[in-house]
């Protein structure tokens, strides 16, 4: 049969998250994608049951961007016509590291952050990838097991419209989020239980959305982070992330015994007892436009997926049903969209139905989390009671040395390009061993450090009329 007779291979997707959205962008251009949602998924830029976490603070880190733009081209000139940000880092971020080292706004380096609310994000991303016509949606319905054996997976077996029945598939991605069933599932096809991992500091978030004062739509109003330092405990952090509409997103943090609540009346004070109380200070003529929002689903968590010995084909796992991360470090996203990036990259050399794929594609798809996880665990691990195996040596020496890192790159933009490459995920970790951070740090010339957050005035004015 002629190739282009050949019917096209079939793959379902479980979850209309942003993971499964990327997961059916890069698979559409080698298969017929159905996508299956349990939620009725709204059509405005609107919160969702599905994801509960969206009403707190995210930001997309650069190498998050480029690979938006790699799957879905567009997505994110849409995501800034529709009142997003390309935030520059640091110059456009008054930001306090963990070490309460205060960054200059350096223009040096090419990173940028995606800002917007979470609600938006998603709305332009399904209009994106819904309106691809090798994409079908299917909403309102549940995914209950997989169809299959424990060499090859064969569809899903779904509930829709109160009724059961088998969609058969050449691949199925669990696209689920953090409570994703594959274990069970995997087991159930007669698979061992796969290693898991929980690295939790404790960190409960509480949110609320402010109309800033003298803010409009076209006001660039920086982003302002104040990072939680692991050696003080609690540790208690807090963003400003200004997003569209001239509104802010606030979300406040604290580890064990020094959690946030969604007491309104307490937002503000809490606010004011971090390491610098510029958020409170700002906040102070600001208007709540809600509630406070609370979530404690906070923790590092990971499944080794890659590391079994039996892999089924016709079966992966991609995001948070992998590993979930601390949100104060916003990889989520960029971790989502880089997997699926490695996904497409990967079949477009071996076809989705070759023997083999299965393990070769979960395997692929861990090297960004595998990123990620290790710069979330290398520092929330430091907190008491996150983790029932203490730090090793080496891990204790690597966060010394990322500690003077970042020391290095809140004084000099040379190394501050260094710490982005690592941090916005464009680049592996070793790169904090190269000469531009290590010259630097071992001979200088050093600026001294900032003694105070580094918001220009007119930026305090705007904002405290």
């Amino acid at each position: 049969m002629p190739a282009e007779a050949r019917p096209r291979p079939i793959a379902v997707v479980i979850g209309a998250s942003a993971t499964g959205l990327f997961a059916a962008a890069a698979l559409a251009e080698f298969a017929d994608v159905t996508v299956i949602e349990r939620d009725v998924l709204p059509a405005r830029a609107e919160p969702r049951r599905g994801v509960p976490q969206a009403r707190h603070a995210h930001l997309v880190w650069s190498g998050g961007v480029r690979a938006f733009d790699d799957l879905v081209p567009g997505v994110v000139d849409d995501v800034v016509a529709q009142g997003g940000r390309l935030v520059h880092i640091m110059g456009d971020m008054v930001s306090r590291a963990p070490n309460e080292v205060w960054f200059r706004r350096f223009h040096a380096t090419q990173h940028r952050n995606l800002v917007a609310s979470r609600d938006l994000l998603d709305f332009v991303l399904r209009a994106r990838v819904l309106g691809n016509d090798r994409i079908t949606l299917r909403q309102d319905t549940t995914a209950l097991e997989l169809e299959g054996d424990a060499s090859r997976v064969r569809g899903v077996r779904i509930r829709a419209g109160g009724k059961d029945l088998t969609l058969y598939a050449d691949l199925v991605v669990d696209a689920s989020g953090r409570g994703s069933s594959a274990p069970q599932w995997l087991e159930n096809l007669g698979l061992p239980r796969v290693t898991e991992r929980e690295v939790n500091a404790g960190v409960v978030y509480a949110t609320r959305l402010y109309r800033a004062p003298g803010m409009t739509a076209e006001t660039a109003f920086p982003l302002i982070n104040v990072q939680a330092n692991p050696a003080k405990t609690p540790g208690r952090g807090g963003i400003i992330l200004p997003v569209e509409g001239g509104r802010w997103i606030v979300t406040l943090s604290g580890t064990r015994g020094g959690e946030p609540t969604s007491d309104s009346d307490a937002f503000l004070d809490f606010a004011r007892s971090l390491g610098d109380p510029i958020i409170g200070e700002l906040l102070q003529n600001a208007t709540p436009l809600g509630d406070v929002t609370t979530t404690r689903s906070t923790a590092n968590q990971r499944r080794y997926y890659e590391k079994l010995k039996a892999w089924p084909d016709g079966f992966l796992v991609l995001g948070d049903a992998v590993a979930g991360y601390n949100p104060v470090y916003g990889h989520g996203l960029t971790v989502a969209a880089q997997s699926a990036l490695t996904v497409r990259d990967a079949l477009r050399s071996t076809p989705l139905t070759a023997i083999g794929i299965g393990r070769r594609l979960q395997r692929t798809a861990a090297r960004p989390v595998s990123a990620a996880w290790d710069l979330a665990v290398g520092q929330d691990a430091f907190y008491p009671g996150a983790t029932s195996t203490p730090p090793t040596v080496l891990e204790r020496y690597l966060a010394r040395f990322v500690d003077r890192a970042v020391a290095t790159g809140a004084r000099n933009p040379r190394a501050l390009g260094a710490l982005l490459d690592v941090m916005s995920m464009e680049k592996p970790a070793a790169r904090l061993f190269s000469t531009d951070m290590l010259i630097p740090m071992l001979f200088g010339p050093k600026r001294a450090f900032l003694s105070q957050p580094p918001l220009r005035e007119d930026e305090r004015k705007a904002a405290t009329p």
